[in-house]
């Protein structure tokens, strides 16, 4: 059976993310394509018991060691591994806000070993496109809601954008984040839908997360 295409977006905070996944999935609803329920997703999802510790720790003071705080999230996203691969099995398109790579991003920016936060999200599904919406640091502080969270600091936000930098390769495509989100949403859409129409009709396993490329640029 034909499968699903998974769709990821990826970027610092207040770059545009929660906009631009909704857009892009009314967007893929209005031509038909057949989409997973209660798009779209994100990460971490909130909604389950690791979930529920995630978002305590993100909204408030909790301490969490930090390679504890890692395997967290990476055991958030291996929660939705199964349900993600049986969407795109039954043809299903998946679209998420935030994936695994922010999860290395993050945890990389606090001082924790590449190879050691990659080990972790190892095998999970890989998506067939990531799409970064890059906005610089100034602009994105400047937006509302801006340090509401944990990590949401400037200087921070600057080293997860360098490791985002590590991470780039095949199959990421980096659209301009700035500007209306009309004109932000029609750059996703020329990058977004050659892949979903490339997808669409193939009937070939679903990828795994590394690949050899990010392991070579990191080694």
């Amino acid at each position: 059976m034909p499968r699903g295409t998974l769709i990821v977006f990826e970027g610092l905070d207040r770059c545009g993310k929660t906009t631009q996944t909704r857009l892009c999935v009314e967007g893929l609803s209005r031509t038909g394509v057949k989409l997973a329920a209660g798009l779209p997703w994100r990460f971490p999802d909130r909604t389950t018991p690791i979930g529920e510790v995630l978002n305590t720790y993100l909204t408030s003071k909790t301490e969490l060691g930090d390679e504890a705080a890692h395997l967290l999230f990476s055991a958030n996203r291996w929660e939705k591994a199964a349900t993600i691969r049986e969407a795109l099995g039954r043809g299903e398109t998946v679209v998420y806000d935030r994936y695994a790579y922010s999860g290395v991003a993050y945890s990389v920016a606090k001082g924790l070993g590449m190879e050691w936060c990659l080990a972790a999200d190892e095998g999970l599904p890989r998506p067939d496109v990531v799409v970064f919406l890059e906005v610089g640091v100034d602009e994105a502080r400047g937006r509302e809601g801006f340090g509401g969270e944990r990590f949401e600091e400037a200087e921070t936000q600057k080293r997860v954008g360098a490791v985002f930098d590590r991470l780039k390769g095949e199959g990421w495509s980096v659209v301009e984040g700035s500007g209306r989100m009309e004109e932000v949403a029609e750059r996703v859409k020329a990058v977004v839908w050659p892949v979903v129409q490339a997808v669409t009709g193939r009937d070939d396993e679903v990828g795994e997360l590394w690949g050899q490329g990010v392991r070579k640029r990191q080694g």
